[in-house]
């Protein structure tokens, strides 16, 4: 089958955000606001600092802005893969963080619990299943790599469950996989736009004031504490917590920390009882290949396949474009990496294509700080690890804020940075050298040429 052919009905538009339950968009702020807390951004990250402020506190008084609509962006268009890793994976974690990464892994597996049960508390329709994710080999050197990656989470006391060529086929059958790694509880699948607009209607019965198609344009001191200037008005706030994540930052020194990557994906038709029968996939765990380019792949409730990654596309300057969401050289590429997993597949078709940008830092894993003599927090750099991980920033900001010293505070992780990127050219260059020698890499046995040895003595690993 031509793989074109798959993609001839495919919809230029994230599938999440096409459910039949969208909400309908809030209004825009008008003149002025007040508050104990203003925080920007309508994303993952502002949605759970805005409900976890309010519970903390009830009475502080909270207003959330978007600058287009809660959940269009990153949030309503990812994979829908939420993770109780802090770290981006065991491997950074040890890498970066090996004194603490026993606490980091304690506080991830509480975090994802907070996931499950304010998901459970507030009614939140998002099709949550804490169904794991199996990463699998698809060359006889990554499962070498898996193998040694089982030993060392064993010696941490992480259980994850090594599986042969047999027994990974036994769970999701391709011919190309060769044997696996399962998370059995570490990660949950669920639909990501529904869990934006959940935490949003959550936010709101505790008294959030949300505001839509309200951007922030300027931060600036107001006296004892803060002011937000937005295209029809302005809000005063004692505290503003930053959620804007891959969009500029209203505080200008975090902006050289993160790039803009862009990432893509596919979903299908519904498939029907035998081919999903074909493929096996019982489970409903999420998978991904342990190759430096990857693929995500996973089953929505109603018995798709989303399939997404291996690009990894940045744009000369880091700039935000609307039209890089589209890109059907990458869906093409997809559609035939498709196939050639699951050729029992043959002939399912695309419904949907879409990309978005990916907030991306040095070390794939978010960092914090604060500005504005404390008054503003902000939690950035999730670098694709931010459905679960954001209710962990949104802590570390209101613990920020607060002034007081936490579990969260003392971490190592949280009182680093990573390492800027270099302006331009250099930047771009660094970029595409690293890009062409991950793909080299994943064409030699996984073996990692000079380039990549000095990134990984840098700190600038590039292995996800």
């Amino acid at each position: 089958m031509d793989p074109a052919r798959s993609l001839a009905d495919a919809q230029p538009t994230p599938f999440w955000l096409e459910d039949p339950g969208r909400p309908r968009a809030g209004s825009a702020l008008v003149g002025d606001e007040h508050c104990d807390l203003l925080v920007v951004g309508g994303g993952y990250t502002g949605l759970w600092t805005a409900l976890l402020a309010k519970e903390r506190d009830p009475r502080r008084e909270v207003v959330l802005i978007e600058g287009r609509e809660v959940g269009w962006a990153a949030s309503g268009r990812n994979g829908g893969f939420c993770a109780a890793s802090l770290t981006h994976g065991l491997a950074n974690g040890l890498a970066r963080w090996p004194e603490e990464f026993g606490r980091l892994e304690e506080l991830g597996n509480r975090n994802l619990d907070g996931i499950e049960e304010t998901v459970a508390r507030h009614s939140i329709d998002c099709d949550f299943e804490r169904s794991g994710e199996i990463d699998v080999a698809t060359e006889p050197y990554q499962l070498d790599d898996l193998r040694a990656s089982a030993e060392e989470a064993a010696r941490h006391g992480v259980e994850l469950e090594l599986l042969d060529r047999d027994q990974v086929r036994a769970e999701v059958d391709s011919p190309t996989f060769v044997g696996g790694l399962w998370d059995r509880r570490g990660v949950a699948m669920l639909h990501p736009a529904k869990l934006a607009w959940g935490l949003r209607t959550a936010c709101e019965e505790l008294g959030v004031r949300v505001y839509e198609h309200t951007r922030a344009t300027r931060l600036a001191h107001n006296g004892s504490g803060m002011a937000v200037r937005t295209p029809y008005g302005r809000v005063f706030a004692r505290h503003v917590a930053l959620g804007t994540n891959v969009f500029p930052s209203l505080v200008r020194r975090v902006r050289p920390y993160i790039v803009p990557v862009y990432d893509y994906a596919l979903v299908t038709e519904p498939l029907t009882p035998q081919q999903l029968d074909a493929i096996g996939w019982k489970n409903r765990q999420g998978l991904g290949d342990s190759a430096n380019q990857f693929h995500y792949f996973r089953l929505t409730a109603d018995n798709r396949v989303l399939w997404g990654g291996y690009d990894a596309i940045y744009p000369y300057g880091g700039r935000l474009d609307a039209s890089r969401d589209e890109r059907p050289e990458t869906y093409l590429k997809l559609a035939g990496h498709f196939f050639r997993c699951f050729p029992q597949l043959e002939g399912v078709r695309f419904t949907h294509s879409w990309g978005g940008a990916i907030d991306t830092c040095s070390r794939f894993s978010a960092f914090y700080g604060t500005a504005h003599d404390g008054k503003v927090a902000y939690a950035a750099g999730y670098t694709g690890l931010g459905v679960g991980a954001t209710r962990f920033g949104a802590d570390v900001m209101l613990d920020l804020l607060s002034g007081e010293r936490t579990e969260r505070t003392e971490l190592r992780m949280v009182r680093t940075k990573p390492l800027p990127f270099p302006p331009e050219p250099l930047a771009w260059a660094g970029i595409g050298l690293t890009k062409w020698s991950l793909d080299r890499a994943d064409r030699n046995a996984g073996r990692r040429n000079l380039w990549l040895k000095a990134m990984d003595r840098l700190g600038l690993g590039f292995d996800s």
